[in-house]
């Protein structure tokens, strides 16, 4: 598991990962401005219609909680827009580390990366909406929200990082080549980076490029075995 982390880290470098990764987060910041300034607009407008607040204040409680609903919104957005580029950032790790296993794949094509995007973002957005509320009732622990998030988000990319390594191969691997711990280490270790700032923004390339690693090292014990 620290080995795949190690490889993942270093595959920041290799320039297909370097392409995808400026492209994911040109899409996931447009997304975000774009629906941010909807929301904040939006929600400030209604405020001073529906409740007669005065313009500043509503601009402002429009301003938290816009802010609030993005920061619940980022896995979803970030990993759905992610999916759109999964396939080159595994291709990339594969072509760098395991050849045999990239002269095998089959991509699934733009349309086909573009339905499991939009399905990887509705799953996390269900999860994490469930979640929400008891965030909130913890809210008075002060860590309790974070906790409740970070399993949410743990359940949500253990599961949709494997698939992202697993799509090119799916014809000849199993359906679950990763465990159900190591799903959770793997979907845990994302989640922890998505709490940082700035280094959330790296957190769908090193666990999609982690994915792929313990996958592939996997199947490769389990041949020498």
């Amino acid at each position: 598991m620290v080995r795949a982390l190690s490889l993942a880290l270093s595959d920041l470098a290799l320039p297909g990962v370097r392409r995808v990764l400026a492209k994911s987060l040109a899409v996931t910041v447009l997304v975000f401005a774009v629906l941010g300034g909807a929301a904040w607009y939006g929600l400030s407008e209604g405020l001073t219609a529906w409740l007669g607040l005065d313009s500043g204040l509503s601009a402002f409680v429009a301003l938290i909680a816009t802010l609030l609903a993005l920061y619940m919104l980022w896995t979803a957005i970030a990993f759905g827009v992610m999916q759109l580029y999964a396939d080159e950032v595994v291709a990339a790790v594969e072509a760098a580390h395991y050849p045999a296993a990239a002269a095998r794949a089959k991509p699934l094509g733009m349309g086909g990366e573009a339905l499991i995007g939009l399905r990887s973002a509705a799953f996390a957005l269900l999860v994490n909406a469930i979640a929400l509320p008891i965030a909130l009732v913890l809210l008075i622990t002060g860590v309790g929200t974070i906790v409740v998030f970070w399993l949410a988000n743990t359940l949500v990319l253990g599961r949709e990082l494997m698939q992202m390594a697993w799509l090119r191969h799916r014809a000849d691997m199993p359906r679950a080549p990763l465990g159900a711990g190591q799903r959770f280490v793997l979907g845990g270790i994302a989640a922890a980076m998505l709490l940082v700032p700035f280094v959330n923004l790296l957190a769908p390339i090193v666990g999609a490029a982690m994915a792929t690693h313990m996958i592939h090292r996997r199947g490769q014990a389990a041949q020498r075995a």
